[in-house]
């Protein structure tokens, strides 16, 4: 009953993630610029984990020692850099996307920045770490399926949105490992809300200088804001980080993959976008080549036996 429990809970973060991609194409809607929005999202964002630290985080703020403070703070900084680029990419991606009529935007922004699960590994394995058979098959199917999603007329079709939207994956997969290297030693909430609040300052600085943020604008696109601030970070990360204890990490890792399934779900529900079978079949296939990817068959093998 326990496990059954805990799996449930493992789904609520993809399934919050992934509609977040519908909020997201709902605020570009509202004319808000991508610098603008993500400001008040990670402000928004930053604020929520305070509660989930005071509640989550008791034993930890006894023993967070003051040494820990500088480099806390440098390397939550760093990880919010990358993040502050692959936030900005993302959103600016999707609304060049929006702007230039690309189709089922919001499902497409969902699996391109999904295949960051393939960058990782290929990144490690430029910095000399091996990677294995899964891995390379995975990003074989992940190619063949980004052709099928995106190039839908030759290669014309392809857009700036789409480029945009492949480099956020990228950066996407240097955040990722900067966060495993530099974040075991602190607390996981502390850190999230060093990089968030980084974010948010960077976003801010670069909204007032190109966009010219205004009360109006903010509040034009509240809802989305407040659902993907409170939502996809307070909620989503407090459930992540309770459901992660018990759970397999392979195991989590597939669940947590599904996020790109549920961006398709929720543009199809809320925002009635529909893919050509074309695109189904992309879909598809690049989900294939995540999870091959993140399963080690060697290793699932030897436990077995």
């Amino acid at each position: 009953m326990k496990k059954n429990k805990n799996t449930i809970l493992l789904f609520i973060p993809p399934i919050v993630w992934g509609f977040s991609f519908v909020a997201q194409t709902v605020a570009i809607g509202t004319n808000i610029g991508s610098m603008t929005f993500n400001m008040a999202k990670y402000i928004l964002g930053t604020l929520s984990l305070v509660p989930v630290l005071l509640i989550f985080d008791r034993k930890d703020n006894k023993n967070f020692k003051k040494e820990s403070f500088k480099p806390l703070i440098i390397y939550g900084v760093l990880a919010g850099v990358i993040l502050f680029f692959a936030a900005w990419t993302q959103q600016y991606g999707m609304e060049l996307g929006v702007k230039l009529n690309v189709k089922n935007i919001t499902g497409l922004a969902g699996f391109i920045t999904a295949i960051y699960m393939l960058f990782v590994p290929f990144i490690r394995f430029l910095g000399g770490k091996k990677t294995n058979i899964e891995t390379l098959i995975g990003a074989v199917f992940a190619i063949v399926g980004l052709y099928l999603l995106c190039v839908t007329d030759g290669l014309g079709s392809l857009t700036m949105s789409h480029l945009f939207l492949f480099i956020c994956a990228v950066i996407f997969a240097f955040h990722i490992i900067v966060i495993d290297k530099y974040s075991v030693n602190f607390s996981p909430i502390k850190f999230s809300m060093v990089q968030f609040a980084t974010v948010a300052l960077l976003s801010a600085v670069c909204a007032f200088i190109f966009e010219k943020p205004s009360i109006s604008q903010i509040t034009a696109a509240g809802l989305p804001l407040l659902y993907s601030g409170i939502g996809s970070v307070g909620i989503a990360y407090t459930f992540q980080t309770i459901s992660q204890k018990n759970a397999d990490p392979t195991f989590a890792g597939i669940v947590f993959s599904t996020e790109s399934v549920f961006s398709a779900v929720g543009g199809a529900l809320i925002l009635h976008e529909i893919m050509t079978a074309r695109g189904y079949i992309g879909c598809v296939i690049i989900f294939a080549g995540i999870l091959l990817a993140q399963i080690d068959f060697k290793k699932l093998k030897m436990n077995k036996a």
